[in-house]
């Protein structure tokens, strides 16, 4: 079963991007790097998945203040940039794809995918929402050309917090990118074996 995973370029002035740091470091799978890029992105996404035909598509990115590992439920319809992405483009209230529905559900186990992260003493949860910069963008992109064109694969997205070296003088937390390729590894194995999701508490309040 071939397995595809992504993580996107550094962004914002950074010089490492932690989603690309820990999937370079995940074994037995297909990695890519993606511009972080509107549009871009996906034409990338789509060539990836059209050149290694992937059962399982985990797209992975940047959360800089998050504590944990998140797995993504919901990629919304929606690109609203709070800043512009690496080639100046900044969208505003405007759709990913015209026409598609107004979100999709991920594909994987979500809560499943948590769980296995947590057993490898990883911390994780499940997140409600993909933000509405270019994580999201390429998240619903993904969902929607399995939903249009790839019913087979499963497929979601995933997003890791700053690095140490990120978070250095910030005040915010972060993950080595070894803790994180480790969270990865059970999450695309969880995403491989696992068939109907787990029935765990993993919604939030806000």
């Amino acid at each position: 079963m071939t397995v595809l995973l992504t993580g996107f370029e550094p962004f914002d002035g950074s010089s490492v991007n932690p989603s690309w740091e820990a999937v370079k470091l995940v074994q037995g799978v297909r990695a890519v790097r993606l511009p972080c890029v509107f549009g871009e992105a996906l034409d990338r996404l789509r060539a990836a998945v059209s050149e290694h035909d992937p059962s399982v598509v985990v797209c992975v990115g940047q959360a800089g203040g998050r504590p944990d590992v998140a797995v993504e439920r919901v990629a919304v319809n929606l690109d609203d940039a709070r800043i512009p992405d690496n080639a100046g483009r900044q969208p505003i209230d405007e759709p990913v794809i015209r026409g598609g529905p107004a979100a999709y559900f991920a594909t994987l186990p979500v809560k499943a995918c948590v769980a296995a992260a947590r057993a490898a003493s990883v911390p994780a949860s499940v997140s409600q929402s993909a933000g509405a910069f270019v994580c999201n963008h390429l998240f619903y992109g993904l969902m929607h050309l399995i939903a249009t064109e790839r019913p087979m694969v499963r497929g979601g997205f995933v997003h890791l917090p700053f690095t140490p070296e990120q978070a250095l003088g910030r005040g915010v937390p972060s993950m080595p990118s070894a803790t994180a390729a480790t969270a990865l590894t059970a999450i695309v194995t969880a995403a491989v074996s696992v068939g109907d999701d787990l029935r765990l508490v993993g919604g939030s309040l806000h």
